[in-house]
Formats: structure tokens, sequence, C-alpha cells
């Protein structure tokens, strides 16, 4: 079996490098331009030269100096300029990069590949907020009633919280038009069950006016929905929640508003002429016409979501003025970039400056890895030191997915390494590490279904048997394990600790079960959150994998001063941990020991002595 935190695989006679061990690359991540960065490689070639490119130009080639003591190579890299950079390394032996160990996951990448490096601005820092901290995302119309109420024209109040959300009317129309009631108060009346679980951070899905449920549509930006009650209520929600401990991040839609909005006007609902209305309207210069009125841009085709244009220089100011400050000054501590790679880089910037004026946290939407995606023709530079300081780690949820369903660590291990590679230590310690989402099929469903189900007309009538429930809950437990206890942030999408399942939307936004909980569940969710909450390394602690092999993974999480060691088991045997020094098993509490039985499907956290 495999040792260590990367397997480093010999290249014809010898060849040793690893990007995310100190021995071979002195500064562990992202590095600062005036950071000085010095590169080993162990190998027993006569010569080895490293080759180095920015993105976007030609590699520059440097030798390496033979260190006859160690027996290897190196090279100290220093003067680089903000921004990425890849390499790899030659010798009299050949090439070796990337894709001659795991970081090329095996049976899809069969080519040479790069390593990178990522260089940011000097003295680039993350809010606090998130390091160390348990996220909880509410869907607001669909966590608590707190009060009564009062649908508008054309929406339709759903009296029998619970029942399934409707995807398309008698009509065969998908309006997203049906409420639950969910509101500001009935969140209020949670906070000490949120607190309960050791939620530090509040993400709230849009709570601006709009037509649909979802808000994503807005209407107005400066006036909180109706229906989830009043600034007020808002203004006491946010207080409460401080005195608590717990901030609230809101979620920022900037790429598009709604067709049934102030700004556009399209349906006549607001007394303010929108751009729809006439061409003289200041918010016509929001949208791009390209055959005024019915003709124009909107998101992914759908005509109620009209996009903005990309570089309206009165709209990023109406944001950045007036919508921001309003809401940081109310008490958010931070916002979450709807599609984030649908807005400038130059409109990222302006919003983060705002944002540490306050200092609030900024996420972005990204699915990708954010360091080096690349989107609309651009690289995007969302951790070079003036934009994000996190994003919703989907890359991590599909890699802990992977590892649970197919059984094999290989692209589990491939993305974490990658990640504390990229990732500047600061972004990698507040990144959002989500499972399920208002976007995506719920974690019980997606790791318990025995088939995928992508027909939302079907999928109404479908639930999970018994034994797709049971298997869901067991896989989930340990994919929540390790959201918890990796780099970053954990994020519970409301409902998942009590066991609440759902497919794609509006299946994944069902109303919170109160009073049906799955008493069980939420204990081992309140045990995790305890975990978390007490151990003060998962804030900005080291992380390094231990062990691992096709299906067992052994990391650590280190602060210098204590140490927490996690395992995940997807076999169907049971393994046996011998450490050289004693430690407890967390999650039980037991007395110290020497040994621990990692079983079948199942994970260990444990602390040393």
């Amino acid at each position: 079996m495999p040792k260590t935190s990367l397997v480093l695989q010999k290249f014809k006679k010898m060849f040793k490098y690893s990007p995310i061990i100190k021995e071979y690359k002195s500064l562990i991540g992202a590095i600062d331009v005036e950071e000085k960065l010095l590169i080993r490689v162990i190998s027993d070639a006569k010569w080895v030269n490293i080759l180095i490119a920015k993105d976007g130009d030609g590699y520059n080639c440097y030798s390496m100096t033979k260190d006859e003591s160690k027996g290897g190579f190196f090279v100290q890299l220093e003067n680089l300029t903000q921004g990425l950079y890849f390499y790899h390394f030659e010798s009299n032996e050949g090439l070796f990069g990337a894709g001659n160990d795991l970081w090329a996951v095996k049976g899809t990448y069969n080519y040479y590949r790069d390593y990178q490096l990522t260089v940011t601005c000097k003295d680039y820092q993350t809010t606090d907020i998130l390091k160390g901290g348990l996220i909880y995302q509410i869907f607001p119309d669909r966590f608590k009633r707190g009060g009564t109420a009062t649908i508008g024209q054309g929406k339709v109040l759903c009296k029998n919280w619970g029942a399934t959300p409707t995807y398309r009317n008698h009509e065969g129309l998908v309006l997203n038009n049906e409420f639950f009631g969910g509101d500001f108060k009935g969140i209020l009346q949670k906070l000490y069950y949120l607190k309960g679980l050791g939620v530090t951070v509040v993400y709230l899905n849009p709570i601006v006016k709009a037509y649909s449920s979802h808000r994503y549509d807005t209407g107005d930006y400066l006036q909180v929905d109706p229906l989830l009650g009043t600034e007020e209520d808002l203004k006491t929600l946010l207080m409460a929640a401080n005195k608590m401990g717990i901030d609230f991040i809101f979620d920022g839609v900037y790429n598009h508003t709604g067709a049934d909005s102030k700004y556009f006007n399209k349906t006549g609902s607001y007394d303010e002429v929108g751009a729809y209305n006439s061409k003289e309207s200041k918010y016509y210069d929001w949208y791009d016409f390209y055959n005024y009125p019915d003709g124009y841009n909107s998101w992914w085709g759908f005509e109620n979501l009209p996009t903005i244009k990309k570089n309206s220089e009165s709209f990023q100011n109406f944001i950045c003025e007036k919508v921001l400050p309003h809401y940081f000054e109310m008490g958010f501590k931070g916002v979450r970039l709807d599609v984030v790679d649908e807005l400038t880089d130059d409109f990222v910037v302006k919003i983060r400056k705002v944002a540490k004026k306050y200092k609030a946290v900024v996420i972005g939407e990204v699915w990708e890895d954010a360091t080096n995606k690349y989107s609309y023709g651009v690289r995007r530079k969302y951790f070079l030191g003036q934009e994000l300081d996190s994003v919703m780690n989907y890359q991590l949820k599909d890699a802990i997915c992977a590892f649970l369903i197919n059984k094999r660590t290989d692209y589990l291990v491939y993305v974490l390494t990658t990640q504390v590679n990229n990732y500047p230590k600061c972004a990698l310690d507040s990144l959002m590490n989500l499972l399920s989402s208002h976007d995506t099929v719920r974690i019980i469903n997606m790791l318990g279904r025995n088939q995928v189900i992508t027909d939302k007309d079907k999928l109404k009538d479908v639930t999970l048997s018994d034994e797709e429930l049971q298997r869901g809950k067991t896989l989930a437990k340990i994919a929540y394990a390790i959201a918890f206890t990796v780099y970053g942030s954990p994020s519970i999408y409301y409902g998942d600790e009590v066991g609440l399942t759902g497919d794609l939307d509006p299946y994944n936004r069902r109303c919170f079960p109160w009073g049906k909980e799955d008493k069980e569940y939420l204990k081992f969710f309140k045990t995790l959150g305890k975990i978390r909450t007490t151990e003060s390394l998962f804030a900005t602690g080291s992380f390094s994998i231990m062990y691992y092999d096709k299906q067992i993974i052994v990391y650590e999480r280190n602060d210098g001063e204590n140490r927490i060691v996690v395992a995940a088991n997807v076999s169907s045997t049971e393994v046996k941990l011998h450490f050289t020094k004693p430690l407890i098993n967390l999650m039980e509490n037991k007395d110290k020991q020497y040994t621990f039985i990692l079983n079948p499907e199942s994970f260990l956290i444990l602390k040393q002595c």
C-alpha cells in the first residue's frame, strides 16, 4: 500500500517531486509577488531544468543546481509577477510533470500535464468570518413559517406546509409562483436550533422583492420581499443572530433582473418607467436590446430574466454605491455572488472593495477549480488578491460523491491535493464545502438512488425506497464527515441534517419537516458541529494526506499544538489502524487508544491526546 501525501513514482531511473510537500516546494500553495520559492527535485539524472511559463506566455528555462548532499537539484524562483504560472521539468532522462504521478487521474489523463503555481498580490488576505465556522444555507420560503402570509396577484399560497412543490401548474407552465410562507420571523424562532447545530454563518437565498418563490428574478434590489416580512423584521433577525454569534450572508444576483421589475417593467407592475417601457428610462442602459422592445438578451434564453450589460457603468455604480452598502449597514456580513463568471472581473473587484470597507466576505458561485477557471474567452482572476474570498466548493462535492459512489479514492485525492496546491492558504481555509444546494440533488438522493432521473415531471411521484434511503444516509454521514474536517468551511443545506430528501428543483426545495425530523440523524450532525466548533485547528490548521489506497483515505489536520486524524473507508472489509501515539474517537468520546477498527463504509475522527 502506498504511503504519505502523494505517491512519488519513479521516472525511468529516479525522479521525485511533489508541490504539496515542503521537502520539494518550500512554500505550500500559492505565493505572493514578494516571496521567494525554492523548488527541489530528487533525481539521479545528469542534469535537470525547470521550464516555467506565465499563463499565455512561452516557457522560460532555468538550469537547476545539483545538490550533492541531498542527491537532487534545486532552483530559487523570485520576482514573479501576479498571475498563474505552469511548470514542468526536463532532464537527460526526459520530461517530468503532473502527468507522471497521481495528479493525473488514472484512466482519465494519459497525457503530459503541468503543475500550477498561483502568484497573488502582496498581503492578500481573506475575511475571517468563514474560517473554522459552519455555514447553514436557507431557502427562505421553505424553512419556517413565522407569520401569516398574504399572497399578491398571480401567486399561489400552499397552506399545506410540507406538500410537494409544484413543478408545472395545471396548464403545464413552469411559473415558480407557489409560496409556502417561510419568512424572517420563522428563522428568528429557530436561531437557538441553529446555534445548537454549531452554525456560525447563515447564507440566505435571495430575499429581495420578486415575482417567483426562488427570487432570482429580482424586482427591486432595495426592498425585501413583503412575503418574508418587513425590513424591521429583517433587522431584528440580524441583531438577534449577531448577539448569538451567527453572521448572515445574502445572495447577490447582479447578472440579470426579472422582466417583472421596476428596472425593466415588462408587465407594468411598477410605477417606474422601465427599460422595456421607454428608451428614455434611466435603466435603459442596463439591458442589451437587439430589437427594441421585445428583442433582448436574457439569461439562458428565459425571457423573464433579462440580462444586465456586462459593462454597464450605471448598473455597477448602483450596486456598489447603493445596494451593497444598504445590506451591509443593515447587518449582513457577506454576499454570495450568483453566477459570478457572468460578471466582469472589474465589477467583482469593485464589489470586493465595498465589502472590505465593512469587513464582509465575498463568495462566488463557481462550479470548477476557481483558481484557473476560463470562461467567456477570459481566464478569471478570482484568487489573485483583488476579487473573491471564497467559492462554493462544487469541485470537492463532486470528488466526495465520486469517492462514495465509485468506491475509488483517485479523484478525491486529486482534488484535495490540487486545491491545496492551487489556492492561496487564506482562501483554502474559507472555501464553502457544500454537499447539497438549491441547484443540486440533495446528498441523500445523490448517494442513495440506484439510478439517475432527470425528468422533473416523473420525479414528482418518485421517492426513495427504504433501502435507498438508508444507504443514502449511511454514505451522506461519511460525506459530511469529510466536508466538516478538510480545509474550508462546511455548509449544511437546510433539512439535510434531519434527513430531508429531494431531487432536482423544485423537489430539493421542500419545506423543512418540523416535527418529523430524523432525531438520530440530527444527533449525528450535532456531534459533528460540536467537534467543528470546539477544535480550533479547523480554522487555519494545515491539511495533509497521510495514507491512501484504492478505497481508503487517511488525512490529518494540524496546527502545531493539536492534531486530528480522519479516516474514511468505502471498501467492504474492515481495516485496523495502529498509531504510535494514543488518540481518542471524537464521535464516541471514548478512552484513548493506539489501535482502531475502521469498519466498511464508515469513518473515524480521531484526536491525538
